[in-house]
């Protein structure tokens, strides 16, 4: 291994790619809160002593930047901002929410000012939160974790994701630099009606899904709602037909470098194999490199298409607009295995080394995880990242098909890592070689070959 990769064992490749496992019974009880013990992950490298004690700070305007614009994570982030300025009155705080895309284009220069944001979504990997860390634009918050007791409330898996060596090449160990709010994984919705219309069931593995793709499309339906000019729903389809067709040992080698996989192996080719088909049969619609997400979603909502290849944060958006006509399903290799899917956690709330008012950010912080602001998550339609004991939701609502199928996928052991985590520069690589295969500009080996050129050169230390 090269001096980037050092240090990422067989061990911490198996902790991470748990990530959630007994996430729903070991700690659904717990909430962050004053106390709690230091990590064995990292050392507590936070200069200086901490207080908790917001009111005495004096008059404070606090600046974050979050991508809470999808409907359920925007209202939470608005509720509990406006009850944490109820509850300190002498804080003032200046959201700033943009869309993911957007945010990943224009943190680092916001970062990088002479008056950067106190608080900051930073999104997990090489790409986002590493290369914060190399230009030392983002804090340590190990002190922070002890008072508050994000080191007990959270998973030691969940944390390790937000885990950077101080020079930022060394990800899942080393300091701390932020929390997570939200659960989350990606899956198929799918409209029950048009589904039953088809005699067909949710389909629960690959070869059912591509089944009821083709019976659509022969039935005059359009099979999915996809919209790509955004980028990132790209690395989402992509990675749910490669976790199929790969399995999670050759993507977590991939994402993880631990060795002994290539993007050009057979599992990867298959999957870019089967996504040029979709494209060519017509599965994904027409113009779609030009469509964006929200736009798709909302084809979908509207009973466009038969099924949306999305995340559990979507779910927020089609409830209150498809009612209980919408479900949510995960897929597995094969009948009697397992799902295996994309997610984790959503991104980090860290804190900007420049931040003047440190105390009174990681407070906020607090505010935005414990269990109250967990509580505020799920109440809008929000998978939380630490479920409350009590959080059941209504019976043939997509909330509960979304619970059903986190726990399927986490507690067995099937929870995969997002792709664009691989290389600092893999986001990039990843989302234009996707756009390309899909409109017919790259051929599944080609689209191939252009990954693991930039992976190689990560591998090379380059």
């Amino acid at each position: 291994m090269t001096e980037r990769t050092r240090g990422r064992s067989a061990r911490r490749v198996a902790a991470a790619a748990a990530l959630v496992t007994g996430l729903l019974t070991a700690v659904a009880a717990c909430s962050p809160g004053p106390g709690g013990n230091s990590s064995a992950g990292g050392a507590d490298k936070t200069a200086g002593p901490v207080s908790t004690d917001v009111a005495k700070a004096g008059k404070v305007t606090l600046t974050e930047w979050d991508q809470n614009t999808d409907p359920g994570t925007d209202a939470s982030t608005d509720a509990l901002d406006k009850a944490f300025m109820a509850k300190y009155p002498n804080v003032t705080i200046k959201r700033v929410s943009r869309s993911f895309s957007d945010l990943k284009t224009t943190l680092k220069l916001a970062l990088s000012s002479a008056n950067p944001p106190d608080v900051v979504q930073a999104n997990q990997g090489y790409p986002d939160m590493g290369a914060f860390v190399k230009a030392g634009l983002l804090q340590p918050v190990d002190s922070y974790a002890k008072v508050y007791g994000w080191n007990t409330a959270f998973p030691s898996q969940l944390l390790d994701l937000n885990r950077f060596s101080s020079d930022g090449r060394t990800w899942k160990t080393g300091n701390l630099y932020g929390v997570s709010q939200t659960g989350e994984i990606v899956g198929i919705y799918y409209n029950k009606a048009k589904l039953k219309s088809l005699g067909l069931a949710a389909p629960t593995t690959l070869a059912a899904f591509e089944n009821a793709l083709a019976k659509a499309r022969s039935s005059g339906l359009q099979p999915i709602s996809y919209g790509d000019a955004d980028k990132s729903p790209g690395i989402h389809i992509f990675g749910v037909v490669q976790a199929a067709t790969a399995g999670k040992t050759e993507v977590r080698k991939l994402v993880f470098d631990e060795g002994g996989a290539k993007w050009t192996d057979p599992g990867s080719l298959k999957a870019a194999t089967t996504l040029r088909s979709w494209a060519d049969k017509g599965y994904l619609g027409s113009g779609f490199n030009g469509e964006s997400k929200d736009q798709a979603v909302a084809d979908f909502a509207a009973g466009k298409s038969l099924f949306l290849v999305d995340g559990t944060w979507q779910a927020a958006v089609l409830e209150p607009k498809m009612k209980t006509n919408v479900g949510f399903t995960a897929l597995s290799p094969a009948a009697g295995q397992p799902p295996l899917t994309q997610g984790g956690e959503g991104l980090a709330w860290a804190m900007t080394s420049k931040s003047k008012h440190p105390d009174v950010a990681a407070a906020y912080i607090n505010f935005l995880v414990d269990s109250n602001g967990m509580k505020v998550l799920a109440d809008n339609g929000n998978l939380p990242a630490l479920p409350q004991a009590d959080y059941k939701p209504a019976a043939g609502t997509v909330d509960a098909d979304i619970l059903a199928q986190w726990k399927a996928v986490s507690e067995k052991d099937g929870l995969l890592p997002y792709l664009d985590y691989t290389t600092p520069t893999f986001y990039d690589t990843l989302t234009a070689a996707v756009q390309e295969l899909t409109a017919g500009q790259l051929t599944p080996r080609a689209f191939g070959a252009q990954l693991q050129s930039d992976y190689a050169q990560f591998q090379q230390g380059s």
